[in-house]
């Protein structure tokens, strides 16, 4: 089974319940020592969000089924880093 380290998300919520309580839920999840939530776009009835979670073995379908519980939906996986070391993105020239 895959380590997973690191899930970055991009992600659409309701307004309620708020991006505090998201983060509080997704923060007790078994595998997750960290979440970070950064707001994108507001409109009048939604929100996008980017959630960064790090932890030493994030199983996924549990994430998933956190944000799902609270009215969210994943667009996509935009991130992930797995292993026993966390690997950080080296920009290239083409990155320039």
């Amino acid at each position: 089974m895959t380590r997973i380290r690191r899930l970055v998300l991009d992600v659409l919520k309701p307004h309620h319940p708020s991006t505090i309580e998201l983060a509080g839920k997704l923060s007790v999840v078994d595998g997750v020592t960290g979440v970070n939530i950064g707001l994108y776009e507001v409109d009048q009835r939604t929100e996008n969000i980017k959630i960064t979670i790090e932890g030493d073995n994030i199983e996924y379908e549990v994430v998933k089924k956190e944000i799902e519980k609270l009215g969210a939906v994943i667009h996509s996986i935009d991130e992930v880093a797995a292993g026993s070391l966390l690997v950080e993105e080296v920009e290239t020239l083409q990155d320039r």
